[in-house]
């Protein structure tokens, strides 16, 4: 994908779409071609994740079902915990799913209590991901929503988006 200045700058006229998706820190933008927004069906693989518990943190998503082939999203998410990071990462995979006007969402996590939450099968009772459930939960009745538990040795390229996002910002950090 490349960014809106990249497309200005090589005279690039083809219609494109920006998506922005809301963080804690701030707002980042991402930018498709336009055709792309005619998918409907997709499939997400998520993964959060921090160095320490909490820590610095970061998501990876890896969308299939694009016509012009896998969409990867990684993000810094702050300072925040596993469970927060893996919600986070299935919110940006709903989000991004609804701009594209997806219809059906079916998503991969090796998240055991994310998908079970999801599922109805635990109830959330964490202050600290109740607002995140809710959001999610809401967000997934606007689809032909599922999720599935995978083992993590399934979700290796998001696992890697995520910490590809944590450690590139860490070391960022600590290079200041």
């Amino acid at each position: 994908m490349e960014n809106q200045s990249e497309s200005r700058r090589s005279g690039n006229r083809k219609q494109e779409n920006q998506f922005h998706v809301l963080t804690t820190e701030h707002t980042s933008r991402i930018v498709v071609p336009a055709h792309i927004t005619s998918m409907s069906n997709l499939i997400a693989y998520v993964d959060g994740g921090s160095l320490g518990n909490p820590g610095p943190a970061g998501i990876g998503v890896v969308i299939d079902g694009s016509a012009d082939g896998t969409i990867k999203i990684k993000k810094w998410i702050g300072h925040q915990d596993n469970n927060v990071a893996e919600y986070a990462a299935l919110l940006e995979a709903l989000q991004f799913a609804l701009e594209l006007g997806a219809s059906t969402l079916h998503v991969f996590s090796d998240s055991e209590v994310v998908v079970k939450q999801m599922t109805g099968e635990y109830s959330c009772r964490s202050t600290r991901l109740y607002s995140l459930h809710w959001t999610c939960r809401k967000l997934a009745r606007s689809l032909d929503f599922s999720i599935s538990h995978i083992p993590r040795e399934s979700n290796v390229e998001a696992n890697q988006l995520a910490n590809s996002a944590v450690r590139s910002k860490a070391s960022k950090v600590a290079g200041n």
